[in-house]
């Protein structure tokens, strides 16, 4: 007598089936997965609780009756909502950092969050000795975190014009046990500042131009338009800061800020000050940093 066959489905054929499903829906990525395949990993992977970083060994794993409708459960929510994932599974990755997130803040996934992990070196020689930390447009609060743990010694201010983003934010601050350390504040970029300067003014402004808002997908129109607009060409915010964060910078302050492809409009427009352009994953074009004698 032979032993009766296990026809359940392994994770394997359970992934196979996804990438090809997830192709067929023309979805669109960039939330943390840029393909297919990676975006059905993770949603499988979190959906049975199992490690990220383990797919091999559990590949040939048969999924239970109750395993399979959970997966297949959300693998069909990510086809019919055209949800970001972070949105299905309420978390984000930043390296090994993890964030609560949901549709009152964009997903994070900013190019800072890379410079962070090296404590913006060569620029800043002596991380311990930064006393003061601005993250204008915090959003999820990601990184006025991830500038607490560079910066041990700095206190930071994290600012949204959200309150609900702000709502967010004040969950991963709790989550990561920071609370005497980031004080959250509900303003129109520096407008509740008063005088306060910092030595670090960090920014992932709304930059989308208008006609980008028109074209994109799906998944990104779920997020919140005011953290993504930022005018006809992208530099709505980015002028304000502009004018504004020199006043708010201590001698020798730095400005980091993201802009995705707005580079050539942003030296056409301001073609005396000296931008130096920050080396990230997806080269140089991304992110500028000025001191606070450049801006003065």
């Amino acid at each position: 007598m032979t032993p009766e066959r296990d026809h359940r489905l392994t994770l394997r054929s359970v992934l196979r089936q996804a990438v090809a499903q997830f192709k067929r829906a023309d979805l669109a990525f960039g939330h943390g997965s840029h393909n297919a395949r990676d975006e059905a990993i993770y949603l499988i992977l979190h959906t049975l609780k199992l490690p990220l970083d383990e797919l091999d060994s559990v590949l040939e794993r048969r999924l239970s009756a109750g395993e399979l409708e959970a997966v297949q459960g959300i693998l069909r929510r990510r086809v019919n909502e055209h949800a970001p994932a972070a949105y299905l599974t309420r978390e984000a990755w930043l390296g090994t950092f993890r964030f609560y997130v949901d549709e009152r803040v964009i997903v994070p996934r900013s190019f800072i969050a890379e410079l962070l992990r090296g404590s913006l070196a060569p620029w800043i020689a002596d991380p311990s000795k930064l006393r003061g930390v601005l993250d204008l447009c915090t959003g999820s609060g990601c990184l006025a975190v991830l500038a607490a743990h560079a910066f041990e010694n700095a206190k930071v201010d994290a600012t949204d014009l959200s309150a609900e983003a702000l709502q967010v934010a004040r969950r991963n601050v709790k989550g990561y046990a920071l609370g005497k350390r980031i004080r959250l504040v509900h303003t129109d970029l520096f407008d509740r500042l008063a005088a306060r300067r910092y030595d670090l003014i960090l920014s992932n402004p709304p930059y989308v131009n208008a006609a980008a808002m028109r074209a994109l997908p799906r998944e990104y129109r779920r997020e919140p338009r005011l953290a993504l607009a930022g005018g006809r060409d992208g530099l709505a915010l980015v002028r304000r800061l502009l004018t504004q964060a020199g006043a708010h910078l201590n001698p020798g302050g730095l400005l980091v800020v993201e802009i995705g492809h707005n580079r050539a409009v942003l030296e056409k427009a301001y073609p005396h000050l000296p931008f130096t352009w920050l080396e990230t994953s997806a080269g140089e074009d991304y992110v500028f940093m000025l001191q606070q004698q450049d801006l003065l």
